[in-house]
């Protein structure tokens, strides 16, 4: 599990993102503030078709706050 930090600093950046608990990393922004284009999509989705019917726009949204830092 621990073996993927020898790659390029890129990828050991995602490792290290994706693999650390949320709580290690503190958000480099407000909550409001963090993740504008996945926030905008998945409002506008919404707002349109209802929120039953935007889940993988929700669910991006919410990985791009995880990636950011925050314990969602």
């Amino acid at each position: 599990m621990g073996n993927s930090v020898d790659k390029g600093s890129s990828e050991v950046s995602n490792a290290i993102t994706s693999a650390a608990p949320a709580a290690a990393e503190k958000p480099k922004c407000k909550a409001c503030c963090a993740c504008p284009e996945t926030k905008r999509a998945r409002d506008q989705c919404i707002m349109d078709n209802g929120e039953e019917n935007c889940g993988k726009l929700i669910e991006a949204h919410k990985q791009c706050m995880r990636d950011q830092g925050f314990n969602i």
